[in-house]
């Protein structure tokens, strides 16, 4: 499996594989049949928040990859991450497509990571988890 991202101003091609759109706004000027989009995953995109916060502080994009994980674990984002890791099993390339200038730091890159070495962001179960919910039972209320 080849997991590729490319900007969606670039033209489509037949290496391309099956072509995932992972922002949640289409991109401008872009028609959608010259686009050769096969799915839009909106869910997958970071959250409107999430997205303009890293808009303006572009420095940080291990910070940005962080809480983009950590949005990975709601449930609606959970859902559509498994498509995508059933899509990528099942062909033999996928591009991830995005609008984003920036080509090395954006969410396609996050999810292409994930894709690449087929690791589960992380969730809301597991020893963390059951650690941190321990913590705040020992803690006092009120």
């Amino acid at each position: 499996m080849s997991v590729q991202i490319k900007r969606a101003y670039e033209p489509p091609s037949l290496s391309d594989g099956e072509r995932v759109l992972v922002d949640r706004l289409w991109p401008r000027g872009i028609k959608k049949a010259a686009a050769r989009i096969d799915l839009w995953l909106k869910e997958l995109a970071p959250s409107n928040e999430l997205r303009r916060w890293f808009h303006e502080r572009p420095e940080y994009f291990s910070v940005f990859r962080k809480r983009y994980l950590q949005e990975m674990a709601a449930p609606a984002v959970s859902q559509a991450l498994q498509q995508l890791y059933e899509i990528a099993r099942e062909k033999n390339t996928i591009t991830l497509v995005y609008a984003a200038k920036d080509e090395a730091h954006n969410n396609a890159v996050v999810l292409r990571d994930l894709l690449q070495g087929m690791r589960k962001p992380p969730s809301s179960s597991g020893p963390a988890k059951a650690a941190t919910a321990r913590a705040r039972a020992r803690m006092p209320r009120g």
